[in-house]
């Protein structure tokens, strides 16, 4: 519990980067000992959103340009891969529950709600990992992903971007449907690299990083 909570401040942005992370503070908030926070902040280390620094004590992760590259390159290839094997084994049943989310997708824009943008977009492409059938697969990913979730959550509401989200979803989803694995990969690799382009230049107009 105190791991999951510490993970979602920081990937959420409660806490920022470079911010440090006090054991006595953070236990008093969460109403427990040192010893599982102490525990948290290691497996988060181990997880690249934590860095310890001698004799300084554990700081929330800066993330560098090239970080940001890197991370981005590898989640292109990783997507790729899982949308071409969810063309060969998924479920009707996960096509409709897909198609569903692309229909709740659009909502979310007409209300402009990002919040619920950011949840539809997630369980999208969570229904393709979980149909790949490989949780080493579906676990990278994720991780991946959570250490740009404050880039995420700017292209997610940048307005452009989500009426864009829709048609790469569609074209991601119909390969799928035709069973046309290259052509999935294709379209979901092309999907996370203008992600990629959208959040890069963004980072360095805002000089971010």
């Amino acid at each position: 519990v105190v791991f999951e909570n510490l993970r979602g401040a920081i990937v959420e942005g409660r806490l920022k980067p470079g911010e440090r992370l006090m054991e006595v503070q953070l236990a008093e908030q969460l109403g427990v000992s040192r010893t599982p926070v102490r525990e948290a902040i290691r497996k988060l280390e181990l997880e690249g959103l934590v860095v310890m620094l001698p004799r300084k004590g554990a700081y929330v992760a800066n993330m560098s340009l090239k970080d940001l590259i890197d991370v981005l390159e590898i989640r292109a290839s990783l997507e790729g891969l899982a949308a071409s094997l969810a063309a060969e084994r998924i479920t009707d049943e996960d096509i409709k529950k897909l198609e569903s989310i692309v229909e709740e997708f659009k909502d979310g824009i007409n209300e402009s709600n990002v919040e619920a943008l950011l949840r539809k977009d997630v369980e999208f492409h969570e229904c393709i990992f979980k149909s790949t059938n490989n949780k080493k697969l579906h676990q990278l990913i994720n991780s991946l992903w959570e250490q740009v979730y404050r880039f995420r959550v700017t292209y997610i509401s940048d307005y452009d971007s989500t009426v864009n989200i829709i048609e790469e979803h569609k074209m991601i989803l119909d390969a799928i449907k035709r069973r046309d694995s290259k052509l999935a990969k294709k379209y979901a690799m092309e999907h996370i690299q203008k992600a990629e382009n959208f959040m890069i230049e963004t980072t360095v107009n805002n000089k971010e990083l």
